[in-house]
């Protein structure tokens, strides 16, 4: 063999032969601070290449871990074959997050395999970098004091920002939401997973939940016109200290009802905000196209939808951007169908993340890919170890708020760095990517039909 073949030789990927692949294992690590409760997985197979994914922000990693049995043995490239066996076990919100963890890493892998960046896949690039909105939590009640917050992002290099403008900022005041008595005392508490294990415990946090799970147009929660002065003043000293010029989105109005959520659109449009988020359950079309039609503020709705099927009416309705989460769409080739679909109706689509970087790299891929994006969410600006989760990207990720998507195989990610994250681990966790043997063997006869 002469040089020349030689070195061509030394750059293939001789382990890798895409038709012989197999699933051999699957393994989580289950984390928190990053900034939320997430699990990360790895999909392992007999040719030594690791495929990276990961479960939504505040989902079980056993929504991950049922799946492994219907998969262990296949050929991970054939991603669509698979994502059909396995996406009738998903679900809306954080049920979406399983199917959608493997799927991630079935790209992943299918990338390693072939040596190409998921992007190229997808059919290319419409950008070569990601413009990044940075969402600030606004936990104080001051417009002001959030301001700053999120000038100081502005000064990081952020071009595009996101903060919380509803039922949190006021609830602490008397006369600013009208309420069923005593119905407020449990929006101001969350049911977090291990608050104590006693029966009582788990009572008040089921209790708890239940409360969360009550939709809008039943909780009889109102805003006053106290409460939407001081809801429009919050806004008018935030854009005091930011400027008119950059845009900034609101999220978190709390579960009030569509007319409260009406009344303050129309209160805020002369701020110009980039959209109002979740106003109301996504479920209810009708009530969106009531909402969309009486403001001229963007509507925005779209990180609890699973499939792209559940949008498709919410785009009929007239609803301004879409706002899909990877993590519960049902992966990467559902958000790409689902950003295709909603450019026919002339919609832009932001995107949702609040996780780890492996996530944050399976949503920029489709934002690379994707021609009607707008920009992803950024949650972990104070979370210092975050860019050290993982190894092979550049550091810092986000720079002057954009990621440039490398060109490296599959997500771009070398592996997780086990020691950053096993002093994260959620509480009662004793370790990560530990065997997970129990699922192997799991089985139902799970065809809908007969």
């Amino acid at each position: 063999m002469n040089d020349l073949a030689q070195l061509s030789l030394n750059h293939v990927n001789t382990l890798s032969r895409p038709s012989d692949l197999r699933i051999t294992d699957m393994r989580v690590a289950e984390i928190e601070g990053a900034p939320f409760r997430s699990a990360l997985l790895k999909i392992y197979t007999n040719q030594g290449i690791v495929g990276l994914g990961e479960v939504r922000d505040g989902a079980s990693a056993t929504y991950a871990l049922m799946l492994k049995s219907r998969l262990l043995g296949e050929n991970p490239c054939d991603i669509d074959r698979l994502f059909r066996r396995i996406k009738q076990f998903g679900g809306h919100g954080r049920q979406g997050g399983g199917v959608s963890a493997v799927e991630l890493a079935l790209w992943d892998l299918a990338g390693k395999a072939y040596g190409v960046p998921v992007y190229q896949m997808l059919g290319g690039k419409f950008r070569d970098k990601v413009r990044i909105y940075c969402d600030t939590d606004a936990t104080v009640p001051s417009g002001l004091e959030t301001g700053k917050r999120l000038k100081e992002r502005m000064d990081l290099g952020f071009t595009f920002l996101k903060m919380d403008l509803g039922l949190m900022q006021i609830v602490d005041t008397p006369g600013t939401v009208v309420a069923p008595g005593g119905s407020l005392n449990g929006y101001r508490s969350h049911p977090e997973h291990g608050t104590g294990t006693s029966l009582a415990d788990r009572r008040r946090r089921n209790a708890t939940y239940d409360v969360h799970n009550v939709r809008h147009p039943f909780t009889g929660l109102n805003f006053t016109e106290r409460g939407l002065d001081m809801l429009e003043q919050y806004i008018a000293e935030v854009r005091t200290v930011i400027g008119d010029e950059i845009p900034l989105a609101i999220d978190h109005l709390g579960h009030i009802s569509l007319q409260s959520g009406i009344r303050l659109a129309k209160r805020i449009e002369k701020y110009a905000p980039a959209w109002l988020e979740d106003v109301i359950p996504w479920q209810y079309t009708d009530q969106y196209r009531q909402l969309q039609q009486a403001t001229t503020v963007p509507i925005c709705t779209g990180e609890d939808i699973y499939l792209k099927e559940g949008f498709e009416p919410l785009l009929k309705a007239g609803i301004s951007v879409i706002h899909p989460d990877l993590l519960t769409t049902g992966g990467i080739l559902e958000t790409k169908k689902i950003g295709d679909m909603a450019q026919d109706h002339g919609v832009a689509m932001a995107i949702h993340m609040a996780e780890s970087p492996i996530a944050c790299m399976a949503a920029a891929h489709v934002a690379v890919a994707t021609e009607n994006f707008m920009a992803l969410e950024y949650h972990s600006v104070d979370v210092d170890w975050w860019d050290d989760i993982v190894s092979g990207l550049p550091k810092p990720l986000v720079t002057d708020g954009f990621i440039t998507v490398p060109d490296k195989p599959g997500l771009g990610i070398d592996d997780v760095v086990d020691e950053v994250i096993a002093g994260h681990l959620q509480r009662g966790v004793t370790g990560i990517w530990q065997p997970t043997d129990r699922w192997d063997d799991e089985y139902s006869w799970d065809r809908t039909w007969s």
